[in-house]
């Protein structure tokens, strides 16, 4: 601060402010590379939305991007008899933008295609499922490039996102790497959203598609904005910022298996179930069941159920606090007779947290999804009602305790 005299007055000079702004800054490449022809390796909507930022900058930017061939894998036989051809739906995207279409089901053998007689000089794989040779990648001049939605080398594997949501993570990023020659995600990390990522929507609701819907417009700027800046033209620069005290502690996204729906009633507290449930869909258990005894002398059958619509009901906890159930264990509070209205209610299960489950509707192998003591009942599940002291004949499972 400082002070000035001026006709006998006394005027006080201020220092003008000064602000620091903290600014991430991206300089325009001085890299040089050839216009590149682009083998773009996808199957799903978050490739769809990188294909479609690249043909916008192709259009923007010819020069840089001179051609793009789509790789795919080919449609799939389901349905009953499998006369149903069920496309990848990245097949159909690049027919409308006029992309080439190469549908292969494995690299051996198979030669890449030379646009306009030039051969192609980047591989761009996105969420595409097949590993992509040496052979092929050594073949393109600018080698590949990858993009992948978690932060790298955290959730490698082929569903980051499902894991991600099933860890409780309330922050994640996006990654572009190079493609490697011996493993999936296991590049160069060119380009990766900055420390500590970027918040996840409402995470203790957020499902899979409304997640996937933020990662792959992150993940299609970013992958333009590395085309733009060449950052795939050696030499390479390794930018990664997440780096544990050790590979053990890395999380793996493996592939998710019906296992992983499968409900631990020993293991999983409540909060774990609906997770489940959130990010994977329905649960599930095996049950063992009575049948027609008149039938081959056998009168137990194992049948599969799932929980179509399950809910946590917090309005009985009374109910369990003079009796003792097991988690797992399937009761009712009342004894349903044979009136439609009370064939409609719903039944209970404990947690291993001594949380009560409402379930309201299941699907019994065989059957059509219907309200849960119907479905029980018609399927000769012995279901009784809860009484005091605790009189009550479960569903008898496979380790004759509870659900499993």
């Amino acid at each position: 601060m400082s002070y000035m005299v001026t006709s006998g007055l006394f005027i006080l000079r201020r220092p003008l402010p000064v602000r620091t702004a903290y600014l991430q800054v991206r300089y325009a490449s001085t890299k040089l590379c050839d216009p590149l022809k682009i083998l773009f390796c996808g199957s799903d909507s978050f490739s769809i939305a990188s294909l479609k930022a690249l043909c916008r900058e192709r259009a923007n930017s010819p020069e840089t991007i001179a051609s793009i061939d789509v790789v795919c894998r080919p449609g799939k036989r389901v349905g009953r008899g499998l006369k149903t051809i069920r496309e990848v739906p990245i097949k159909a995207a690049a027919s409308q933008l006029s992309l080439p279409i190469h549908e292969i089901d494995t690299f051996t053998g198979w030669k890449p295609p030379k646009p306009k007689g030039d051969p192609i000089n980047l591989i761009i794989a996105v969420s595409f499922g097949l590993f992509v040779p040496p052979r092929i990648l050594n073949a393109a001049k600018y080698g590949g490039l990858n993009v992948h939605p978690s932060l790298l080398p955290d959730f490698r594997g082929p569903a980051p996102l499902h894991h991600t949501l099933l860890a409780g993570e309330t922050r994640t990023g996006v990654t572009l790497q190079t493609l490697d020659t011996r493993d999936f995600d296991h590049g160069v990390i060119l380009d990766q959203t900055p420390p500590p990522g970027f918040s996840i929507p409402d995470p203790d609701t957020c499902d899979v598609p409304r997640l996937l819907d933020l990662v792959s417009d992150k993940s299609a700027q970013m992958l333009v904005a590395g085309i733009r800046n060449r950052i795939f033209v050696p030499p390479l620069k390794s930018v990664g910022w997440r780096k544990p005290d050790n590979e053990g502690a890395l999380r793996h996204a493996g592939k998710i298996q019906p296992e992983d729906r499968h409900i631990n009633w020993r293991s999983w507290t409540a909060q774990e179930i609906f997770r489940r449930q959130r990010v994977l869909g329905p649960l599930w258990n095996n049950v063992v069941i009575g049948t027609d005894s008149s039938v081959s002398g056998n009168n137990e059958q194992t049948k599969r159920i799932i929980f179509t619509k399950m809910a946590l009901d917090e309005s009985i906890p009374h109910v369990l606090d003079s009796v003792k159930i097991d988690p797992g264990v399937v009761f009712t509070l009342s004894d349903a007779q044979t009136s439609a209205s009370e064939l409609d209610q719903p039944l209970y299960v404990t947690t291993c947290d001594r949380k009560t489950l409402r379930i309201d509707e299941i699907k019994v192998q065989g059957q059509h999804s219907a309200p849960a003591y119907r479905a029980a009942k018609k399927a000769n599940m012995n279901i009784e009602p809860l009484s005091v002291p605790l009189s009550i004949t479960p569903w008898r499972v496979l380790n004759n305790t509870g659900l499993v």
